[in-house]
């Protein structure tokens, strides 16, 4: 079921259970190295948050993201690294581009031509498809559709979390609610000036989320979304939000990777609530590939 207004979500979520049946923690997840990484201003059309007046430092970038990658595998989770292609500077970020659920890996289908490219490389479906996933590739549907970027999961229910924008329309939003498998999927508007549900946005572990409420043009769904985590849900200000603090992810129950910048953003009782959650907080210096406008989140695909 595919559900629009904050009331209409409530209801739906009233009417039947959803039990926390499905996987939540990955075996493995999925990163691009950045190869000659530069801030690619075509997607600046609509992501506000990049940073045009500073030139990246590619190999700074190169070393922060290796720093990232020994971190989330000290923590006992694999991390699958593929090359990145100095021509699609934003494949350090795809988890809009590919993900997956149990048997499954899903292709979106993007809004810019600079990120279709990234769409167009062969090696990572042909190793999933190796590994016997079938290969759902929205490209083949008329839609827009940027996967995890724009809709947050509750894994554990299938239940899913879509801010429109103009990175996803209602064909993607049908497509991936398909592809994805989803019992139940809410669409609520972001305001103007947000690109991404996921730099607002994270579901935690399946058990509680954080959310930056003013991200949300429809004033009731912050309360929408806080009734699916009930005395779960921590409500960033917009310091946290500008530095990133809504893209964090959790891979497992307890450990919760974020970048040093939102990590450093995070107020007192924010870090406390967290904590009381029983959640770890890991963070790495991503200042470099967060000028490209996204963070910690945007480059770990699962």
């Amino acid at each position: 079921m595919i559900v629009d207004h904050a009331n209409n979500f409530i209801t739906a979520l009233a009417s039947r259970d959803y039990p926390a049946g499905s996987p939540v923690t990955p075996k493995a997840v999925l990163m691009v190295e950045p190869e000659g990484f530069y801030v690619a201003e075509e997607t600046a059309l609509d992501n506000h948050y990049m940073d045009l007046d500073h030139v990246a430092d590619p190999e700074r970038a190169l070393r922060q993201f290796h720093g990232l990658v020994d971190l989330i595998r000290s923590t006992g989770t694999g991390v699958l690294v593929f090359p990145g292609n100095v021509k699609t500077p934003d494949d350090v970020f795809p988890n809009n581009v590919f993900a997956t659920v149990p048997g499954r890996l899903v292709i979106g289908s993007m809004r810019y031509p600079i990120r279709r490219r990234e769409a167009e490389r062969t090696d990572i479906p042909a190793y999933f498809n190796r590994q016997g996933y079938e290969i759902v590739d929205l490209r083949t549907r008329d839609c827009v559709a940027e996967l995890t970027g724009v809709l947050i999961m509750d894994r554990a229910r299938r239940i899913g979390f879509c801010g429109m924008s103009e990175r996803v329309d209602r064909a993607g939003v049908e497509a991936m609610h398909e592809a994805f498998g989803l019992r139940l999927t809410y669409c609520f508007d972001l305001t103007p000036d947000e690109y991404h549900t996921n730099v607002v946005f994270s579901v935690l572990a399946a058990r509680a989320c954080v959310l930056y409420p003013g991200a949300c043009a429809e004033t009731d769904a912050p309360a929408a979304i806080e009734a699916a985590f009930p005395g779960r849900t921590l409500m960033l200000n917009e310091d946290e939000k500008n530095h990133f603090v809504g893209n964090c992810i959790s891979l497992n129950d307890r450990n919760l990777f974020m970048s040093q910048a939102a990590a450093d953003a995070l107020r007192p009782e924010s870090r406390a609530t967290l904590e009381s959650w029983n959640f770890r907080i890991h963070s790495a210096e991503l200042d470099e590939l967060e000028k490209a406008g996204g963070s910690l989140r945007c480059m770990v695909a699962k």
